[in-house]
């Protein structure tokens, strides 16, 4: 539906003034109210979730933009809660006709059962990042051919740099998200989340052989963070200097070995193969690797692992999250020892734990469940030189690629897109295709010397889970691990 754009506002007002003129358009606030208590009584939890979403994405490909779009989106999510079943229903018309079809659908669930409401999240005037919206108004720093124009000196810089670069792809992301979201207790908060990310990739050739590199850099800020003040030179030059490494590099050696990790995106291993299994949900249902686990050693001394939704302008991070809750910073594992697990509301309270603000959810077309924001290990005593120089023979894999893990067993495979040979204590020759494997609950008992290095990655990460995608950050310092298990194509 189009709208006399209230987004210019954004910087200067509250945001439930801003998601007010949003969403209050066709619907009177007190209707809304009378539909989700409507919705949610005799129930023992439940919300009304809206949102407005403005999306654009813009990418090139060998000096031509290979596609463009511009998208909105705006509706609710009705939701009503009882024990372990919940009724859902959305829609893209905000409306009271929309609301209370919704509200006669979600009231079944309690098919004639009450319950005693439960206790909301508490109130917050924290504010994490920016409410301007990147897209347009204040934030808007390139209009669209401004980007495109953009895209194109990407490219023509990248060829400029090395007569070896023969292919260049570019592309812009952003978006800007508001959401309201009403509760049965009378609470009422919103948030306005923008978000962008710049992509750059480069292919080099030499004697017939191709390489790739890439580069990846994005936040809940404006476009300026991330293409200002020489930010997509370097990003080019990171690119082109990962893909000329990768020129360079011989078959990597298989076995079991020493592996270094470096700081920073190495840190979506432990997201992959640790921080799912220690979602709330697959907890409660026993379906992770960690179920029962909870006070007992699971990991080496000295690692401790943290998810942080408060760090300010992190992709990961949330002022609140789609219950409402104030976003938080859970301890999961401390010095080894495994303390808790990131909860949505529902299976907090079926544990009998405190919701910790990671209940979120992809759009309003789908309810929430707990999911990671920024998951970190945190930093220890060495220095990078020597954990490097303690190893006599091993890999030191700075960045990761593609890869799998499976949840109730915490086995993964991830393939490293920049890795190196250790030899003597000195990192040698980059070697190409190289795989690690092993299990997640197995591979944190490996963790032999961590470094003071700590580092989140550059705001590139998105996880998926049961068909929904989230933004989310990860974190960590230089790791050595022992004895782990390395695929490579060395004959």
């Amino acid at each position: 539906m189009p709208l006399d754009t209230p987004l210019d506002f954004a910087a200067r007002e509250t945001p439930l003034a801003v998601t007010d003129r949003l969403f209050y358009t066709e619907l009177d606030p007190a209707a809304a109210e009378r539909r989700l208590h409507e919705a949610t009584a005799g129930a023992e939890d439940g919300e009304l979730f809206f949102e407005y979403r403005e999306s654009e994405a813009i990418s090139l490909e060998d000096g031509r933009i290979r596609s463009a779009s511009y998208d909105t989106q705006r509706g609710f999510g009705l939701r009503a809660i009882q024990g372990e079943a919940a009724g859902y229903a959305h829609a893209g018309e905000i409306s009271d006709a929309a609301l209370a079809r919704a509200a006669a659908t979600v009231g079944a669930v309690r098919q004639g059962r009450s319950g005693t409401l439960d206790v909301g999240p508490r109130a917050t005037n924290a504010q994490l990042y920016e409410a301007t919206n990147p897209l347009m108004g204040d934030g808007a720093e390139l209009s669209f051919a401004g980007k495109t124009d953009l895209l194109m000196e990407i490219d023509a810089h990248a060829r400029a740099l090395d007569p070896r670069v023969t292919q260049v792809m570019a592309s812009l992301h952003g978006e800007w998200q508001a959401v309201q979201i009403l509760r049965p207790d009378g609470l009422r908060v919103a948030d306005l989340r923008p978000l962008v990310r710049l992509n750059i990739s480069v292919v080099v050739e030499e004697n017939g052989r191709r390489e790739t590199g890439s580069f990846g850099a994005g936040g809940r800020f404006a476009y300026s963070r991330v293409i200002g003040e020489g930010g997509w030179q370097r990003g080019v030059a990171e690119a082109l200097r990962q893909a000329l490494v990768n020129l360079q590099s011989i078959p990597a050696p298989a076995g079991e070995t020493e592996v270094v990790l470096g700081p920073g995106w190495p840190g979506i291993l432990l997201h992959e193969a640790i921080g799912h299994g220690l979602e709330g949900d697959f907890n409660r249902k026993k379906t992770s690797a960690f179920a029962g686990l909870l006070g007992t050693r699971i990991a080496a001394p000295g690692v401790t692992v943290v998810d942080d939704g408060t760090i300010a302008d992190r992709r990961g991070s949330l002022t609140v999250d789609d219950e409402g809750t104030p976003s938080g910073r859970t301890v999961m594992i401390e010095d080894g020892y495994l303390r808790g697990f990131i909860q949505d509301r529902q299976n907090a309270r079926l544990m009998g734990v405190a919701p910790t603000g990671n209940g979120r959810r992809q759009s309003y077309a789908h309810s929430p469940m707990p999911r990671m924001t920024n998951t970190i290990m945190l930093g220890g005593a060495h220095s990078p030189a020597e954990i490097i120089a303690s190893v006599k023979r091993g890999i030191y894999a700075v960045n990761f690629g593609g890869g799998q893990v499976d949840i109730t067993s915490g086995k993964f495979v991830f393939s490293m897109s920049e890795a190196y040979i250790i030899e003597n204590g000195r990192i040698g020759a980059p070697v190409k295709g190289a795989t690690l494997i092993g299990n997640g609950p197995d591979a944190l008992t490996k963790v032999s010397m961590i470094g003071h290095d700590s580092a989140m990655d550059p705001g590139i990460g998105t996880c998926g889970k049961n068909g929904q995608g989230v933004p989310v950050g990860v974190g960590q310092p230089t790791l050595k691990m022992t004895g782990l298990t390395v695929g490579g194509t060395a004959i």
